[in-house]
């Protein structure tokens, strides 16, 4: 038994369509089974709402008297994109304020438009012939934009890793706040809900098909950008009307430490077909599987901690070596299921039909790293390779001697096998010598907790640990925790002409 496509647009322009959420839709499979529920249900809705950065939207602002060829454009003090025409542009979601930085970014300039609130264009030109004004300040609403569509090049992700920390130190990602030694495990996606999880085969998702974005009607323009269904990475790009946009489902938001963001409301109806439909849309959390994300590891290729379900993620808490670590979710199921809700009325209202696709989508692309033609310095490249060091049972005064003779700010202390087990610097030794009698050996004043590089680590992660970390200094460590250099702020000085320095 299967449906066409015309009979389920005909039964929702009747009235009579069955419309159910993809939450609904394991029940009824259960109590109907797949041929009951083929028969009973002609469409099921989907819905998420979570922070989608790939967001944003061409602007048409109208010609202005004398007309200007706006060079740079500026909306609420945020850079838009002024290479597309004399009066278009396009606003990135995480394009991030010139005076407010990540506390207003693009993503608000969209929400605020969405609104009803006005925003500040400011424009600048060298001015052309027929183009003869050279700056402009105006205030506008959404309704004096010509056009103001929303484009978002990678939205609604299939699913998503879920991100803890295994280091000591508190991470700001954009998995969220993430707490040392595995304090946590975030989240993002509505699992049951998530629209690809119920078409991972893209059958019925594909160019032209309808969608709910941010409360309008909308479209799937094609495959989004870095879409990989090959490992379950699947993404879309859609678009919708701003104009037609409802308040309730976009929100800016900003990531503490890392940056600006947009929350989008995303659905998407499917027409009940065949059974392959139904056994599709019978998905439940269990059945979704995401990757357990160590982001501790400041590298493209993170390591697996385990694999995790929603319907774990979702429970509140997980296990991780044998002890509970609680989970929290960056997006908002409740929303997701008002999406899928408000979609879901549309329908059985007859104001969104059902489309086919007019272009498959790619079901087997694996997403590809840069191209890197020139790979970026490690710390093999510049760090000094001459090692003053001092083992831990060696006198204070001696540490003294060895700093005075000013070939290094920074003694690693190493013990009888010659691994590093501790870092004596300029300052601890003259807090000793101030003090008398209270330490007499090394091994007293030494910092126990050593931050280490290695030389084949990038130099940009280097600098990140000195700037994180307060240093001017760091170790370099083979395998076997053995000293070989030491990397130092005239180290980088050399290579970044201290600019890395703030």
């Amino acid at each position: 038994m299967h449906k066409s496509i015309d009979q389920i647009n005909q039964r929702i322009k009747e009235g009579s369509a069955r419309v159910v959420t993809a939450e609904e839709m394991p029940g009824i499979v259960a109590e109907l089974g797949e041929e009951g529920a083929l028969k009973e249900v002609d469409v099921v809705t989907t819905g998420t709402f979570g922070a989608m950065c790939s967001s944003g939207a061409f602007l048409n602002f109208g010609h202005s008297e004398p007309p200007i060829r706006m060079e740079r454009i500026w909306l609420n003090n945020v850079e838009a994109y002024g290479g597309l025409a004399a009066v278009d542009t396009f606003i990135g979601a995480t394009q991030q304020s010139d005076t407010l930085e990540d506390q207003y970014g693009g993503a608000h300039v969209l929400e605020d438009l969405v609104a009803g609130k006005s925003i500040e264009l400011r424009a600048i030109s060298h001015g052309t012939d027929c183009y003869p004004r050279r700056t402009i300040t105006t205030e506008l609403l959404l309704e004096n934009f010509n056009q103001a569509v929303m484009c978002n090049p990678r939205n609604a992700y299939q699913r998503y890793n879920a991100a803890t920390n295994t280091t000591d130190r508190l991470l700001h990602t954009y998995m969220g706040t993430l707490l040392p030694n595995s304090g946590n495990v975030t989240f993002s996606g509505a699992g049951v809900l998530n629209p690809i999880s119920n078409d991972p085969k893209f059958r019925l998702i594909g160019s032209g098909v309808p969608i709910f974005l941010c409360g309008a009607p909308g479209m799937v323009i094609g495959e989004g950008t870095q879409h990989s269904p090959a490992g379950g990475f699947g993404t879309l790009m859609v678009t919708g009307d701003m104009k037609k946009m409802n308040h309730d489902y976009i929100r800016a938001a900003t990531m503490y430490g890392y940056g600006v963001t947009l929350y989008v409301g995303l659905g998407i109806p499917f027409p009940v077909l065949d059974l392959d439909v139904v056994r599709a849309t019978a998905v439940r959390d269990d059945d979704i599987s995401v990757d357990l994300i160590d982001y501790g590891v400041p590298s493209r290729n993170r390591p697996l901690v385990r694999k995790v379900t929603y319907a774990e993620l979702r429970s509140g808490s997980v296990e991780i070596h044998g002890e509970e670590v609680r989970t929290s979710s960056l997006s908002s199921f409740r929303k997701a299921r008002n999406v899928a809700q408000e979609l879901k009325k549309w329908v059985e209202s007859g104001s969104m039909l059902m489309a086919l696709p007019t272009r498959k989508i790619d079901t087997v692309k694996s997403v590809h790293p840069m191209h890197e033609t020139t790979k970026g310095p490690r710390v093999l490249d510049i760090m000094d390779r001459q090692v003053v060091s001092i083992a831990e049972s060696e006198e204070i005064k001696t540490a003294a001697q060895k700093l005075l003779k000013g070939e290094t700010n920074h003694l690693p202390v190493i013990d009888k096998t010659g691994r590093l087990v501790g870092i004596v610097t300029t300052f601890d030794v003259s807090k000793a010598v101030a003090n008398p009698g209270k330490a007499k050996f090394v091994r007293d004043i030494m910092k126990k907790k050593v931050v280490t590089t290695t030389p084949d680590e990038a130099v940009d992660i280097a600098v990140q640990k000195l700037e994180q970390n307060n240093i001017s200094a760091l170790p370099v460590v083979d395998a076997r925790q053995h000293v070989i250099a030491m990397l130092t702020a005239i180290n980088l000085g050399k290579l970044f002409g201290g600019r890395w320095l703030k």
